[in-house]
């Protein structure tokens, strides 16, 4: 999931919704490759045959990877409902018809594996943590539930647009929308959740002609369980939401452990990174700006816990606005982050 800065206290995703046209961070395109557009999706050729796969919706979903080798094809996350995933197995025949071979998912969030239960019948790969999460009861996970909620609410208030708009070309606009966005989230009543059949603890490696893809834990940090995906020989790397050119949602994440992992990163060869959410990022020395936000954010925050400021307070006076570049202007930031710092704090295991 990705992350604003400054969310309060309305639900995750009532906003989230809408982060990837609002990412404030200065991601720079890679040099233009081939696109290719169907009904559903824009792909993007990164390098050498490798694509970003960016939905067309005007809804809240991940990105995901489409890696065409001579015979196959290896995907990077599932998308968010079974219905997305589906549009994604279709467009990518625009693409190529080779096969889907194997999934890799690059953490657990619903938005990145949801749609998973389209691919039963091939490896799907993520590391035992996410295992573990899918395997469990992800439905009841507070970024799931908050996403149900943010659905909902996204309904009710464009229904309160329509019954107020008086043009009649905006109102038949709202109406198109809003008949998009309930079949998207009607989609959410059919996921099943589909854990891993193959897991990791630290490194894989698929080998596909001269093609390495690399699949690495590298620490904790976005959640428990972020793999990277690295192709050496394109120096290229596929993130998750574990980087962005700014900060990630860090409401399940480990801030504190975060620096640690995004400079076992830096270790990497690599020129362009490719996230969770949003286009290609080339400008790397965003990673030490983020680097440098948590830390701050992380010693700021503990200080004001021991001082035993509630987490309410200290989400409305946190002062990050020293952190011009990432950017933060405002004073004060998301209630999640300071609710999930404290609890870290309270249970560092």
């Amino acid at each position: 999931m990705a992350f604003l800065t400054k969310l309060g206290s309305v639900a995750l995703t009532i906003i989230v919704i809408c982060v990837v046209s609002v990412l404030p961070f200065r991601a720079v395109h890679a040099a233009a490759g081939e696109v290719i557009t169907t009904d559903t999706h824009q792909f993007t050729e990164v390098r050498n045959q490798i694509y970003l796969a960016q939905s067309t919706a005007r809804v809240f979903n991940s990105n995901a990877l489409v890696i065409v080798n001579e015979d196959d094809v290896v995907l990077v996350d599932s998308h968010v409902t079974p219905a997305k995933a589906r549009d994604l197995i279709k467009s990518i025949k625009a693409i190529t018809p080779n096969p889907i071979t194997a999934l890799i998912n690059s953490h657990h969030h619903w938005d990145h594996a949801h749609g998973n239960q389209e691919f039963t019948g091939i490896p799907i790969i993520g590391h035992d943590f996410t295992y573990e999460k899918l395997a469990g009861a992800p439905l009841e996970e507070d970024t799931y539930v908050s996403g149900i909620a943010g659905n909902k609410a996204t309904i009710e208030r464009v229904t309160a647009q329509i019954a107020e708009e008086k043009d009649t070309a905006k109102k038949a606009e709202l109406q198109a929308y809003l008949e998009m966005f309930r079949e998207h989230a009607d989609g959410f009543a059919e996921i099943r959740p589909v854990p891993p059949n193959l897991t990791l603890s630290e490194r894989m490696t698929l080998h596909r002609d001269d093609r390495e893809i690399e699949i690495i834990f590298l620490g904790r940090a976005h959640t428990g369980g972020d793999v990277v995906v690295y192709f050496p020989e394109d120096k290229l790397v596929f993130t998750g939401d574990m980087a962005f050119g700014g900060p990630s949602f860090l409401g399940d994440g480990y801030v504190d452990e975060w620096p640690q992992t995004l400079e076992n990163l830096k270790q990497l060869d690599f020129d362009i990174f490719v996230p969770g959410h949003g286009p290609p990022v080339t400008d790397l020395n965003r990673i030490d700006l983020v680097q440098t936000f948590y830390r701050d954010l992380w010693a700021k925050a503990a200080g004001m816990h021991a001082d035993g400021i509630a987490a309410e307070d200290a989400a409305a006076t946190i002062d990050l606005t020293n952190h011009a570049e990432i950017p933060i202007a405002e004073v004060g930031t998301s209630l999640i982050s300071i609710q999930r710092i404290y609890e870290r704090l309270n249970d560092p295991d």
